[in-house]
């Protein structure tokens, strides 16, 4: 009987130890996103994870951040004709994670690597705006999780989104905080190669 009792304790403090590592994710359910038009199923685990910035007014609130999150999901599906919001998840300045595709649906955020990434956007624009550390905790804590959840593989590559295509995104402050993070690949010509062979 104690063995059994041990057992299950166990496997409690295993079951607890890697939950504690995923930072909670606002649901497109709880920020009133709208259902996709289609999906397509991203290969997992990936390789890559591309930073970006919205390039909209920073939030610091919950209902700025889902009003702004709502707003760029509307841009995109209706002007832009996408089948969803563009982007894996967004971060907001007040530390929360927004879904967007998720880690489980291929995103429209890096035209060329979208089946082969996930891509974390910064709600701002971080040419101008001052980073908030919560937010950057929220997004490595994600990261983190992507990794042990077997989404991401352990030597994933973290790129800024200019890296790969012409854009000022992340922005000056991000992409400055960016370089100093585990994983980050300052030079991606392995990525881009992989990427022109496979086209």
């Amino acid at each position: 009987m104690i063995f059994i009792f041990s057992v299950f304790v166990s496997i409690l403090i295993q079951l607890n130890s890697v939950d504690a590592a995923c930072p909670r994710v606002v649901t497109k359910k709880e920020w009133d996103g709208l259902n996709p038009l289609h999906v397509q199923y991203l290969p997992r685990p990936v390789s890559v994870v591309i930073i970006q910035h919205t390039v909209t007014p920073t939030c610091s609130t919950d209902a700025a951040c889902e009003d702004i999150v709502r707003n760029i999901q509307t841009v995109l599906m209706e002007q832009n004709q996408f089948w969803d919001i563009g982007m894996s998840f967004l971060i907001g300045g007040n530390g929360k994670i927004y879904e967007g595709t998720g880690w489980l649906h291929v995103g429209a955020h890096t035209y060329g690597y979208n089946s082969k990434s996930i891509g974390i956007s910064f709600i701002g624009n971080y040419n101008n705006d001052e980073l908030k550390p919560e937010a950057l905790e929220a997004a490595k804590a994600l990261i983190k999780c992507g990794v042990e959840k077997g989404h991401l593989t352990p030597d994933y590559h973290l790129v800024g989104h200019k890296q790969l295509i012409a854009t000022e995104s992340p922005g000056r402050k991000l992409y400055r905080e960016i370089r100093t993070w585990p994983h980050f690949l300052d030079d991606v010509s392995s990525i881009k190669n992989a990427q022109i062979r496979n086209n």
